[in-house]
């Protein structure tokens, strides 16, 4: 290309979009489409993917057609091009949101020729009907943005993305730009041979962006974290991914009443209220969006300055991309998530029922996602190598260089494990070597006999999780590869297989530990769970308040408030009954029953002692909207089997009874007397009921059960007149 052209390239980024330098690969990568030539663009979000097909459609002759799954997308970029030419014809979308007026005037802008982008979803790109238009209109070049949706090992698979390559060979063939975010090198692959561009140029961007922090958090107290990180960054825009709807109308509620600016955002709210909460958030009407991930793609907001995650995503790469919508400004971006293996359970159930072979995938994907959350390495560097980067440094910026745990030698443990690679033929996944090194005889251990190897059970004192870390660190190092035609099967690179001959110093540490997680959908009532230092002093008046109101009431003590309320009060100190009602296992019906001496106690202690309270920690909670626990309410009112309940919300009779606790713990009087006659006679009913109410000094089933004996009454005996009791004499 010569000078003259390449000053018109340059001519025409300042003329149409005001910039006067291109920024990494994207100069390289116009030219290649204009020379007619096919593209894999690999780029990070904000690395400005969408300007490497918008200005060569301006310089070339015909129409470039971008393949998009989405909406919201294609309006954005659309009125983005209408804006920098000032000819509302230059760019159009052709979806399912057009009616036939629209549509109409798109196709004669397209036959006059008028139109220079045409943005598309893959189903409306399949009708038949704008096949045999399109056949008729000159075709620049074709564009697949998001194209890791053509891949299973993708985070975003779309069948339908399948079918591109077919239908351009319907409609003429033209040069084609693959554009993606997030790709492993089995992805990248998978694209180039769906898509029938093997010998495609390829263009690589590094995934490193500096100015991003990573963390990842163990999921306690998870609204009050957020809250907390929120007001002490006042005016800053952020975005919190769930996954689920219920969780993001919750979770946007919770921040409001709490006096931030948030709103929900997910697949389920109609099309018009998704827009305008889109608009509100890139106008700067509110601070944070609660999302599922039907948002951010393609959402041009530079200054978002921090990502959380509810809850951890299926795959790294969905991570990946949702973490790259922080600080595209080269700005400030924090990226936290919240990680509990709770939650890889739930999304393994989820995958039950599905074909045998996506599971496979599914697993995989997971597998990665825990590692990530576990390590205690460089999470940048992890994520590098994830996407096929070497990265030889630490970043410096996450949490693990930041705060890095205590480190060992691990040369000897490193070397054995690549042996053990090689004595399984190099042959199995990473979880599988883990298992052989720590000596688990599992099924597939047994049947491929490799409990027999001089590797099994290598070392007795250490775990299939050690092993794990061990691999992963190998993996990072380079000395070991997964395979990408059979994805993860492990295999020593050359530099591995000088390493066993010529091993060198590499320091491990330990993976982290998030034992004992609560998510806090089991607190005892949805609101704030404890948190902060105990006052033990407060504590011990609030117990004797208790125990004084008990007797007056003629009550066990536990009925008014258990044990964790008055932790939980003395160190929150709410001295208003809205603030009571938001303590840990209170709710509004004890609040209002006991409450009052209790609040008073507390205030004439924080001002004879000029406490400071912890105000902003002080997590109002929303009305428990939980259809589940109004759905219990509502058939134990009309008398419906405990089981049947159970069954209706598909859960264990154990599950349903925690319900059933938390409902009346928080003030709730709920009658189950119509299920226990069936099951306790009324002898053994005011055996239970008298020894609470006489003799119990706490609310334990274990003392209940040893007192009143195990031969006669089962815990869940036990468990249902602890209900029945507390809501007759306690609500």
């Amino acid at each position: 290309m010569d000078k003259q052209e390449a000053l018109t390239i340059q001519q025409a980024l300042k003329k149409y979009f005001g910039f006067s330098n291109f920024k990494g690969n994207q100069e390289a990568i116009i030219k290649n489409v204009l020379a007619g030539r096919d593209s894999f663009v690999l780029m990070p979000t904000g690395g400005g993917k969408s300007l490497c097909y918008q200005l060569p459609s301006l310089l070339m002759e015909g129409t470039a057609i971008v393949i998009s799954p989405l909406i919201a997308l294609m309006k954005n970029q659309v009125d983005s091009m209408r804006a920098f030419s000032g000819n509302d014809g230059i760019a159009h979308f052709l979806n399912s949101s057009l009616n036939k007026t629209q549509i109409n005037q798109v196709k004669k802008d397209l036959i006059e020729g008028t139109t220079k982008l045409l943005y598309v979803a893959p189903e409306s790109l399949t009708k038949e009907d704008n096949v045999k238009f399109l056949r008729n209109v000159k075709i620049a070049f074709y564009a697949v943005d998001e194209a890791h949706c053509i891949s299973e090992w993708g985070h975003d698979f779309r069948p339908e993305y399948r079918r591109i390559r077919p239908i351009i060979n319907e409609i003429g063939n033209a040069p084609v730009i693959a554009l993606t975010a997030t790709a492993t090198p089995k992805v990248q692959l998978d694209i180039q041979k769906t898509l029938g561009m093997l010998e495609a140029d390829v263009f690589k961007s590094s995934f490193r962006r500096a100015n991003l922090y990573y963390e990842v958090k163990p999921k306690k107290n998870i609204s009050r974290e957020m809250i907390r990180y929120i007001k002490d960054n006042p005016g800053k825009a952020g975005i919190i991914y769930c996954l689920s709807r219920k969780k993001v109308e919750e979770l946007a509620e919770t921040l409001k009443v709490n006096g931030i600016k948030a709103l929900p955002y997910h697949a389920g709210m109609d099309a018009a209220t998704r827009t305008r909460h889109q608009d509100m958030f890139l106008m700067e009407d509110v601070e944070v969006i609660v999302a599922t991930i039907a948002f951010g793609m393609g959402i041009d907001k530079p200054d978002v300055r921090f990502v959380m995650h509810h809850d951890i995503p299926k795959s790294l790469e969905g991570y990946y991309q949702e973490t790259g919508r922080a600080g595209r400004d080269g700005g400030e971006g924090k990226c936290f998530a919240f990680y509990s293996y709770k939650d890889i359970q739930k999304l393994e159930k989820f995958m039950q029922g599905k074909p045998v072979a996506e599971q496979e995938i599914g697993r995989q994907l997971l597998n990665e996602t825990v590692a990530y959350a576990e390590t205690s390495a460089c999470r940048v560097r992890m994520l590098l190598n994830y996407f096929g980067e070497e990265m030889t440094e630490n970043c410096g910026n996450c949490d693990n260089c930041l705060k890095p745990r205590q480190e060992f030698e691990g040369m000897e443990y490193v070397v054995t494990a690549l042996n053990a690679v090689l004595a399984v033929k190099e042959k199995f996944k990473i979880d599988h070597v883990a298992k052989v090194l720590a000596g688990n005889k599992d099924t597939m251990v047994k049947s491929y006999k490799h409990h027999e190897l001089d590797v099994f059970g290598i070392d007795d004192e250490k775990d299939a999780k050690f092993w794990n870390m061990v691999l992963r660190r190998g993996l990072i190092a380079k000395l070991l590869d997964k395979d990408i035609e059979n994805y993860g099967l492990l295999f020593l690179t050359e530099k591995g297989k000088n390493y066993i001959n010529n091993p060198y110093s590499i320091m491990l540490s330990e993976d982290h530990e998030y034992a004992g997680e609560d998510d806090e959908e089991s607190s005892t009532n949805g609101s704030a769970s404890r948190t902060g230092a105990v006052d033990s002093e407060l504590f011990d008046m609030l117990k004797d308040l208790r125990k004084k109101n008990a007797k007056k009431l003629n009550l066990p003590p536990f009925v008014i408030f258990q044990d964790p309320s008055l932790e939980d009060m003395a160190s929150q100190y709410p001295v208003t009954m809205d603030e009571l009602q938001n303590i840990s296992g209170v709710g509004t019906g004890k609040a209002n029953r006991f409450g009052k001496d209790f609040i008073e106690l507390i205030k004439k202690y924080v001002e004879d002692r000029d406490i400071i309270r912890p105000n902003d920690m002080i997590v109002k909670s929303i009305v428990n909207k939980s259809g589940s626990k109004v759905y219990i309410i509502q058939s134990i009112d009309r008398k419906m089997p405990l089981e049947d309940i159970a069954a209706a919300k598909n859960i264990e009779m154990g599950d349903l009874l925690n319900e059933i606790e938390s409902i009346v713990n928080s003030g709730t009087k709920l009658d189950i007397s119509y299920y226990i006659d069936q099951i306790l006679d009324e002898d053994h009913q005011e055996e239970v009921i008298e020894y609470f109410r006489e003799e119990a000094e706490n609310e334990s089933i274990t003392d209940a059960l040893q007192e009143l004996g195990e031969d006669e009454y089962s815990e869940e005996d036990i468990r249902l007149m602890r209900i029945k009791f507390i809501s007759e004499f306690g609500n």
